[in-house]
């Protein structure tokens, strides 16, 4: 499982890296996304895959078993996850500012921040 987790991480960032690196916008905030759900995956195998039990520790006992379930990695996704889908929102909401000031998402014809009207 872990090295399909590992193959299907990989495809994430390189399809993350090669939409970043695009001309457009759009592209770079769907490459934002596809990193963030690599890192998720990435934190979430770190943390060990198992059927586990929930991480409580039993009466009587000092030490927990070794198939529970980490409770941290799954914490820090929870909130790498809300902080992502703040970020995506937020660059949405700024795409369509610059589309609107701009009339273009490419990447290359924002050359500078003042509008120059020639008419």
């Amino acid at each position: 499982m872990e090295v399909l987790l590992a193959i299907i991480i990989g495809l994430l960032y390189t399809l993350g890296l090669y939409m970043i690196l695009r001309r457009s916008m759009v592209k770079l905030i769907i490459g934002l996304a596809l990193l963030s759900h690599g890192a998720n995956l990435l934190i979430f195998t770190v943390g060990r895959i198992t059927k586990g039990i929930p991480a409580f520790i039993e009466k009587g006992q000092y030490v927990a078993n070794d198939n529970i379930a980490e409770p941290i990695p799954q914490a820090l996704i929870l909130t790498a996850i809300v902080i992502g889908f703040g970020i995506q929102a937020f660059a949405l909401v700024l795409l369509r500012k610059v589309y609107q000031s701009t009339g273009t998402d490419d990447i290359n014809d924002l050359k500078s921040t003042d509008r120059i009207d020639l008419e």
